[in-house]
């Protein structure tokens, strides 16, 4: 759908009075982001910013934790035994499954 000569007119006329993008879309039958393309290519564009445009950050002060009572001087450190060490498993052959398969099955049945 191309741009005729009345909806360039009414799009400027819409623009000019501050309407949105969105809106001016609904009016002329047209996508937003069609209307924003337009816009764009004719170099229109909102004469000021959103107030979050440009935000002042503000750096928050770090608060420093109160040292208590039993803070302030020095303790023993709690040190854990180490975990102790599981013996490495045995790795079975495929002839030694089949053997302890075999045994289980004649056990069972």
């Amino acid at each position: 759908m191309s741009w005729d000569a009345k909806d360039v007119a009414l799009l400027k006329e819409l623009w000019a009075a501050g309407h949105s993008a969105g809106q001016i879309a609904s009016r002329l039958g047209y996508s937003r982001n069609a209307v924003s393309a337009k816009l764009k290519r004719m170099g229109h564009k909102r004469g000021h910013k959103p107030p979050t445009a440009n935000p002042k950050i503000v750096a928050v002060p770090t608060r420093r934790p109160a040292l208590a009572a039993t803070c302030a001087r020095p303790t023993d450190r709690v040190v854990s035994k180490p975990k102790p060490i599981a013996a490495p498993t045995r790795e079975f052959t495929k002839r030694e499954l089949y053997a302890m398969l075999a045994n289980a099955v004649r056990n069972t049945g």
